[in-house]
């Protein structure tokens, strides 16, 4: 793992470690002083995606930034991908580092991993930012997964298929992830070509592309859990945030149904990767949220 393109003080705040939980191994960043604030990356990504973000977050905030169970350069074990497993692995990293209580943000998957934190440990949990992303319940109407009613789901019952997608990709992973950078960008350059090797690296090794399918296929337990949870709203504040060209202000809609204190903003000219599209006004709506007491 080499990373001095992203300049010699930001490897000098933040470094690398692994430590064992649920009995696998999570690879996690850490840098930064005062109160803990966890960010969880979405599919196809890994922790890399926050990279932008982080220098001025560790000026407030002590970060740690986890791969997701399966992804980056965590282990990748058979089973486990429904969010409420992947949230008890950051529960207990998280308490394992010594924390109590937390702030969150997620981004994609790491949204509603994020909502599984907060819903499973709800004294556990500060404030918590979710990141171009529905919230996923059976009412499908409420609870849209997509921005535009017209763009096709075509890879969500894809890559929820058994055994295949994995054998159809190995080998053209590049050519795949583009097509998500690509396809759900408003700035088409924002994920550079080393960017991209970054990810084709991480998902490149073996059961790679299979652990980010499993996330898919877990999504009807996922939806069953949050259904049960969402009985109870979360009281804690909740900001949404929506790229202009993928949820926009959509996304904080769906949300209601799980919490009662739903903030919802767009970052203009962005689309679903609003964290490298647009990485300053992401940043400009997050910090006065997060540092508001």
């Amino acid at each position: 793992m080499k990373y001095e393109h992203l300049g010699k003080t930001f490897n000098e705040v933040f470094r690398h470690y692994n430590a064992t939980v649920n009995n696998i191994n999570i690879h996690y960043v850490k840098g930064g002083s005062g109160e803990p604030l966890v960010l969880l990356h979405g599919y196809p990504q890994t922790w890399y995606a926050f990279r932008y973000i982080l220098p001025e977050l560790a000026r407030h905030f002590t970060l740690i930034i986890p791969d997701l169970r399966g992804l980056g350069d965590s282990d990748i074990p058979a089973g486990g991908y429904d969010t409420a497993t992947v949230a008890d692995d950051i529960f207990l990293l998280v308490t394992g580092l010594g924390y109590d209580k937390i702030n969150l943000v997620g981004h994609d998957f790491g949204g509603n991993v994020a909502y599984a934190y907060a819903a499973s440990h709800r004294k556990s949990v500060k404030k918590m930012a979710i990141l171009d992303i529905g919230f996923l319940n059976f009412n499908l109407a409420n609870s849209p997964l997509l921005p535009q009613e017209t763009k096709s789901l075509w890879w969500f019952p894809f890559q929820m298929v058994p055994g295949l997608p994995e054998l159809l990709i190995a080998g053209r992973e590049a050519v795949y992830l583009n097509w998500f950078f690509q396809n759900s960008s408003y700035i088409k350059n924002a994920i550079t070509e080393q960017d991209l090797q970054e990810y084709v690296r991480c998902y490149s090794e073996p059961g790679g592309l299979a652990a980010g399918f499993n996330y898919y296929r877990a999504l009807f337990d996922d939806m069953r859990f949050n259904e049960e949870q969402s009985k109870i709203k979360l009281k804690i504040p909740v900001l949404i945030l929506g790229g202009e060209f993928s949820f926009g202000a959509r996304a904080a809609d769906p949300w209601k149904l799980a919490a009662e204190n739903v903030q919802g903003l767009v970052i203009k000219n962005a689309g679903h990767y609003l964290l490298e599209e647009q990485p300053q006004l992401t940043l400009n709506a997050l910090l006065p949220f997060l540092l508001t007491p």
